[in-house]
């Protein structure tokens, strides 16, 4: 029996996904991409989601944050402090952005890694910056 290795995918790689999941950023991101500004593509997906939660397209937020819990999962660490970095760290803009029942639901669907790390930084925060 073959040792199936699991493929990692690392910046290029996760460009090359972004570019498929977010078809409408993908000029933006093969700009960032040529200035090998990775975080920069991260940044440019949670503006892009930032906008939907405007129009209240919860539905579609929650698909992109799963694909982006794919590309986490999947990426190499790099990839990952980058995603938990900017992706993860944006979801406390998300929560003030959306009304309860609706932060609920990007809650509820959101992947486990990323409820996991979420509560991790808002208890972090809390100590840090005193808040409670």
């Amino acid at each position: 029996m073959k040792n199936i290795e699991k493929k990692v995918i690392n910046e290029d790689g996760a460009i090359e996904h972004l570019k498929v999941f977010y078809p409408t950023l993908q000029q933006e991101i093969v700009q960032l991409s040529a200035q090998n500004n990775f975080a920069g593509a991260i940044q440019a997906t949670i503006n892009h989601m930032k906008n939907l939660l405007q129009e209240s397209k919860i539905n579609i937020v929650n698909h992109n944050i799963k694909m982006m819990g794919w590309l986490y999962v999947n990426g190499t660490q790099t990839v990952k402090q980058i995603i938990e970095n900017l992706f993860v760290r944006s979801f406390t803009s998300f929560k003030k952005q959306t009304d309860t029942h609706q932060w609920n639901i990007l809650y509820q669907y959101m992947p486990v890694s990323f409820q996991r790390i979420y509560v991790k930084q808002v208890k972090m925060d809390e100590i840090l910056f005193k808040r409670h």
